[in-house]
């Protein structure tokens, strides 16, 4: 037996405060993706339809345009909630860590990986609200031990700090190849 009765109650919706923003938000988005289709791709001639550059993104954003604008359509039908900006503004909010990590990033080739990972994962456990020393401690434990693992045990080529330029010859080496 099933649990849906009716097809109404197999579609009903559901609504939730930002829903008609992140609709419209969709909605432009991928209509402006469509618009740049013939700037971006190309057409080539004498080729089948489904083997063209152009054919399956055209594909996949008329199909984003069309659902973004059924999505907005629900939501503009829909009954209004209240929130609606408050869940805009927690949305905007999360963007805060995004400017973290493209900062972390902007950082490491000035201060050097190890500093910045130092540096970074402190002012992120303070950011978020906790002070014990203990806790601390272990966040910098973990920031040497992810720059280790990363740097020496997996190898991985990361762009050398500008400040280890101005430690000593021997220094400056162990710092280049293992930090």
């Amino acid at each position: 037996m099933s649990r849906v009765r009716t097809l109404q109650a197999l579609f009903k919706r559901y609504r939730r405060p930002g829903d008609i923003v992140f609709a419209w938000f969709a909605l432009i988005v991928s209509l402006f993706l469509l618009s740049q289709l013939f700037e971006q791709t190309a057409f080539k001639a004498g080729g089948k339809l489904p083997a063209q550059p152009r054919f399956w993104p055209a594909v996949s954003l008329t199909g984003m345009s069309f659902f973004a604008a059924l999505h907005l359509l629900g939501s503009a039908l829909s009954e209004r909630l209240d929130g609606r900006w408050r869940e805009v503004g927690l949305w905007i909010a999360s963007l805060e860590y995004a400017a973290w990590f493209i900062a972390y990033a902007a950082a490491v080739p000035y201060a050097g990986y190890l500093p910045a990972t130092i540096i970074f994962a402190l002012l992120l456990v303070l950011r978020v609200g906790y002070r014990s020393r203990m806790l601390l401690l272990s966040t910098l434990l973990s920031a040497v031990i992810i720059v280790l693992l990363f740097k020496t045990l997996l190898q991985v080529k990361l762009p050398a700090g500008q400040i280890y330029e101005v430690l000593p010859d021997g220094l400056r080496q162990l710092m280049l190849n293992y930090f």
